[in-house]
């Protein structure tokens, strides 16, 4: 287990860091023994950059950072650190510098953006009723259900923070795209992929909830992503 790199996995909004539940056990199995899992507060991408940025600096040598939906803006601003190696981005937005996750979204809406409710305190939420047709449409009732009621919602205005230095110009790249999106749009995930001209894209039958879905071959990306970028 020595010889492969920390994994550092970044979840997005509406998550929290056991969304990474099943690829946590498939990455263990497979003899990954430096994983972790950032909690977001889901705040300002300031704060959840530097929250990501304080757990990789805790971790001796080399980082893969995983990041899905807008935990991709994340390990964006976050993955200039000189021990990381290697971003992957799971149905996640990867902004260039100047964009948000908000101004992309309106350029090509997704399925599901009316499905999104404010409250009073500023917080977004996915509907409860509308949340496994928007982000979870191929789990289980009982999996999407939990997701639902124990979803973490951003404050609404991280949506429009601004990404200053993209990682992703500096560092190899991975990509998977969920054809079946509703929570960004497929054509932007693929178009953010092309533009990072990344080592590999892949594309899933999946809903936005991938890490979930099809935790197999979301780990396979990962684990090449780890060979790749130690050398192995």
């Amino acid at each position: 287990m020595a010889d492969k790199p920390a994994i550092v996995l970044v979840h997005g909004f509406w998550g929290g860091a056991a969304h990474w539940a099943k690829v946590i056990t498939e990455l263990h199995r497979r003899g990954f023994g430096s994983l972790h899992a950032v909690e977001n507060p889901l705040t300002s991408l300031a704060d959840d950059a530097e929250r990501t940025r304080k757990m990789v600096r805790q971790i001796e040598g080399p980082v893969v950072l995983v990041g899905h939906s807008y935990g991709g803006a994340v390990i964006t601003e976050a993955g200039d650190l000189p021990n990381v190696t290697g971003l992957v981005y799971i149905a996640a937005f990867a902004p260039d510098a100047g964009e948000s996750p908000g101004q992309i979204s309106q350029e090509k809406p997704p399925a599901a953006f009316e499905n999104l409710a404010p409250d009073s305190d500023g917080y977004l939420w996915v509907k409860q009723d509308k949340f496994r047709e928007s982000f979870a449409q191929d789990l289980s009732e009982e999996e999407a259900l939990v997701m639902a009621v124990t979803q973490k919602a951003p404050l609404a205005s991280t949506f429009g923070d601004n990404v200053t230095a993209p990682a992703w110009r500096a560092k190899p790249t991975w990509y998977q795209v969920s054809t079946a999106d509703r929570m960004i749009h497929p054509d932007n995930e693929r178009r953010m992929a092309e533009r990072m001209n990344p080592r590999r894209t892949i594309e899933l039958d999946a809903g936005h909830a991938s890490l979930a879905s099809q935790p197999g071959p979301v780990t396979d990306l990962i684990e090449e992503a780890a060979g790749r970028t130690t050398g192995r």
